[in-house]
C-alpha cells in the first residue's frame, strides 16, 4: 500500500504540505475563533504561519516538550490548528468537546492533568456556572476570545495579548510509536473514554491511507472537498492531513450545522465531496430534498460515526445531479480508525421500506489493514459465519490505550485483536452485517435494524432510538418535527418488526447527544426514568 511518500509529522503539518506546492484554498464558513481576523479565505502557507504563531504562544504559556495541552472550545476546524501547535513544540493535544457536560468535561481533566488548557468564555463561564471551574485543573489556561478575566483561582487565566509576539522554538518530532496526540470517544454509555495515538496510528496508518489516490475517495485538483464534523474528534486531524497531501482545489470546513451558517457557505462553495456525521446529514435532509439545493455537484458523500438511515442515504443521492454520485458507509471506532467500509448507489437504495435494510451491511474489511472475527460473548470461541457474535479486529492503526484507564484498555485487547464492542454477523464472503453494540442488544432481532426500518416506513419520523428493557420489550423513542405521531401509522409500520413498547414521542433537542449527534443512550435511558441495565453486559464499552 503506499503511504506517504516521505514521514510527515503533525506539528508541521502545514509547512510540510506547503512544501510540496500545494495550492489548495481554505474555505471557512466562519472565522478561525483564534484568529478571526484572518476571515473565511485562507491559504495553506498563511495557516502554517499561523501554527507557527500559536506554537509560540503555547511556548510563553510555558509548555514543553511532553506536556500535555487540553483543548474545549466551541467547534471549529481550529482545534486541528491548535493541535498542531501544541505538537510543533513536542507536547501532547488532547481535544475535549465543548459539548461535555461540566461534570464530564472535569474528570477527564483530572486524567489528563494539562500543563495548559486552551477553551473560551463562553465554556469557561458555563462550566464555572456549574460549579466545575476547569481552570483548577490546569496549570495555566487560556482563554482563546480574551474576553474572559485573569483571575481565577489558580492566578493563570491568560488571553492571547498576554503570549502573543513569543517566538516557536525549532519544531520537535516524537518517534512514530510515542503518544502523539489525545481525542475522547463519544460517551453515548458515560464518561468518554480518552484515546491515546501515535504518528504511527494515526498520521501513517489512517491519514496515510487517506492519502492515496484511491478510485473514487482519493481527492482531485478540481475536488471542493466539505467537512461538516466535531473537529474536536480525532477524525479532523487525519481527514485534514489526508485531503491536503492530495492537493484538492480547496478544503471546505463547516463549523455548524445550523443551515443559518452552513446554507450560505454550502451554496458559496459547493462541494464536490462532502463529509458529515449522520445526525447532520439528517438535519440537511429536508435542504436536500428542495429543489435548488447546494449538493448539486456532490460526487461523493462520507459519512461515519453511527449508522445511518436509508432514507438519508437516498435523499442526498437524490440531490446531486453527478451521474453515478456514491455514498461511502465506513464503519469503525475512535481506537481503531475505519474497519470496513461500503459504496452505496442509487441502485441499492432504490428498493424502499424492507424488512432487512441494506444500510446495516457494513461491506468488507478494509484491505491489507484490517482482519475480524466474531466470537460468542460467553465463550469467547468463534463463532460460524452468518451468526453474531462479538467483533474483534486487527489492525495497525489501534491506539496506544486510554489515558487513567489503563486497566479498562488491557481488558479489551486479547493478544493482538481488539474487542469492538459490537455485535455483528460475518458472512461466508467476509462481509459484516452490524446488529448492535453489546450493551444495547436486544433479546430478539436487532436495534439498529428496527430504527432503519421505522425510520424507512415513517417519512415523519426524524430518528428512531430503541432502548432494551431486561424485563420487557424494548422502548422505541421516536424524533419528530413537531413532537406528534400517527398511532395508526406506527402500528402498520411495526407490525413484522419483534414486539416493541407503545412509542416515546421527542423532538429532535429534547434528545441528549453527543458532540457527534449521537444519541447519549444512558442519559436517555435516565430522562425517560427507565431501568439503567440493559440486555447487555456492558463489560466492553
Amino acid at each position: 500500500m503506499t503511504l506517504f511518500t516521505k514521514p510527515i509529522h503533525l506539528g508541521t503539518l502545514f509547512d510540510d504540505v506547503a512544501a510540496r506546492g500545494a495550492d489548495t484554498a481554505v474555505h471557512l464558513s466562519r472565522p478561525l475563533d483564534i484568529a478571526p481576523g484572518l476571515g473565511t479565505e485562507l491559504d495553506v502557507p498563511g495557516v502554517g504561519a499561523l501554527v507557527r504563531e500559536v506554537a509560540g504562544w503555547f511556548a510563553a504559556a510555558g509548555v514543553r516538550p511532553g506536556d500535555r495541552v487540553a483543548i474545549a472550545k466551541r467547534n471549529h476546524w481550529d482545534y486541528v490548528l491548535l493541535n498542531c501547535a501544541a505538537a510543533r513544540l513536542g507536547a501532547v493535544p488532547a481535544s475535549l468537546s465543548a459539548r461535555l457536560e461540566p461534570e464530564t468535561l472535569e474528570v477527564l481533566l483530572k486524567r489528563l492533568d494539562p500543563a495548559l488548557l486552551v477553551t473560551d468564555a463562553a465554556l469557561l463561564a458555563a462550566a464555572r456556572d456549574a460549579g466545575a471551574d476547569p481552570t483548577v485543573h490546569a496549570t495555566r489556561t487560556l482563554v482563546v476570545d480574551g474576553a474572559a478575566g485573569t483571575g481565577g483561582p489558580s492566578g493563570h487565566v491568560l488571553r492571547p495579548d498576554d503570549v502573543r509576539g513569543a517566538s516557536a522554538p525549532p519544531p520537535r518530532r516524537p518517534h512514530l510509536d510515542a503518544p502523539l496526540a489525545v481525542m475522547h470517544t463519544s460517551g453515548t454509555t458515560g464518561v468518554p473514554k480518552l484515546v491515546t495515538h501515535s504518528t504511527h496510528t494515526i498520521m501513517r496508518r489512517l491519514a496515510g491511507f487517506e492519502s492515496h489516490r484511491w478510485p473514487v475517495l482519493g481527492s482531485r485538483p478540481s475536488d471542493t472537498v466539505t467537512s461538516a464534523l466535531s473537529f474536536a474528534h480525532g477524525r479532523a486531524l487525519a481527514w485534514t492531513a489526508g485531503v491536503l497531501w492530495l492537493a484538492p482545489g480547496a478544503l471546505s470546513a463547516v463549523t455548524s450545522e445550523d443551515w443559518d451558517e452552513a446554507g450560505p457557505h454550502l451554496d458559496r462553495h459547493r462541494p464536490t465531496t462532502l463529509e458529515a456525521s449522520p445526525a447532520t446529514f439528517v438535519r440537511w435532509q429536508h435542504r436536500a430534498a428542495e429543489e435548488k439545493s447546494p449538493f448539486d455537484r456532490v460526487r461523493l458523500y462520507v459519512s461515519t460515526f453511527d449508522a445511518v438511515h436509508p432514507p438519508t442515504v437516498r435523499t442526498f443521492l437524490d440531490a446531486t445531479g453527478h451521474r453515478r454520485p456514491v455514498w461511502m458507509q465506513g464503519w469503525g471506532q475512535t481506537e481503531t480508525g475505519p474497519l470496513t467500509f461500503r459504496f452505496l448507489t442509487r441502485r441499492a437504495m432504490a428498493a424502499a421500506r424492507e424488512r432487512h435494510p441494506t444500510t446495516r451491511h457494513l461491506g468488507h474489511p478494509v484491505p491489507t489493514r484490517t482482519r475480524l472475527r466474531a466470537v460468542d460473548p460467553r465463550t469467547m470461541r468463534p463463532v460460524p459465519a452468518g451468526a453474531p457474535g462479538l467483533l474483534f479486529c486487527q489492525t495497525e492503526a489501534l491506539c496506544l490505550g486510554y489515558v487513567g484507564e489503563e486497566g479498562r484498555w488491557r481488558s479489551k485487547l486479547v493478544g493482538e485483536w481488539w474487542n469492538t464492542g459490537d455485535i455483528g454477523v460475518i458472512t461466508r464472503t467476509g462481509g459484516v452485517r452490524l446488529v448492535d453494540r453489546e450493551v444495547d442488544a436486544l433479546r430478539e432481532g436487532g436495534c439498529l435494524e428496527v430504527e432503519d426500518v421505522v425510520d424507512d416506513r415513517l417519512p415523519e419520523v426524524l430518528e428512531c432510538v430503541v432502548l432494551s428493557v431486561p424485563d420487557g420489550p424494548p422502548v422505541p423513542v421516536v424524533v419528530t418535527g413537531n413532537g406528534g405521531l400517527d398511532v395508526l401509522a406506527w402500528r402498520d409500520a411495526v407490525a413484522d418488526l419483534p414486539e416493541l413498547a407503545d412509542p416515546v414521542v421527542m423532538t429532535w433537542d429534547e434528545l441528549p447527544r453527543t458532540d457527534t449527534g449521537k444519541v447519549r443512550r444512558t442519559a436517555l435511558r435516565d430522562q425517560l426514568g427507565l431501568r439503567p441495565d440493559t440486555c447487555g453486559t456492558g463489560r466492553w464499552t
